[in-house]
């Protein structure tokens, strides 16, 4: 006897590793979530900016290391804005007379060149961009 039902859709790769998307975006909307929270605590309280700072750097490797234990891909990008936030704000917490702005600016560049120079691969061709 024929059956009448369709064949389920082959879904296509994900950069996921074959997790679900909906995953990446809650967590994401989770890190949102916490930075807006820790940001009106901290404005509130009056915690000042170096523990402001260190908690949005927490909040951002946090989210990094989430991302890793569903394997979903560390985002460099984000690895590298939450360890000059916990740079600036451990600088801000110890009073550091000299000013941490131009080395954050200058890593931080350097960052984003390197990742625009890196290979990627396209999943949905597996060709190098």
């Amino acid at each position: 006897m024929l059956s009448l039902a369709t064949p389920a859709l082959k879904q296509p790769p994900t950069p996921t590793g074959g997790k679900p998307f909906p995953i990446a975006r809650r967590l994401d909307a989770v890190a949102w979530g916490l930075f807006f929270v820790w940001i009106g605590i901290v404005l509130a309280a009056g915690f000042g900016s170096g523990l402001g700072l260190l908690g949005v750097g927490l909040i951002t490797l946090g989210g990094q290391a989430v991302r890793k234990h569903f394997d979903l891909g560390v985002e460099a990008l984000w690895l590298v804005a939450g360890l000059l936030f916990v740079l600036g704000g451990v600088w801000e917490l110890l009073e550091v007379q000299f000013s941490v702005t131009p080395v954050v600016l200058i890593i931080a560049g350097i960052a984003l060149l390197l990742s625009a120079t890196r290979k990627r691969e396209d999943f949905t061709t597996g060709r190098q961009q």
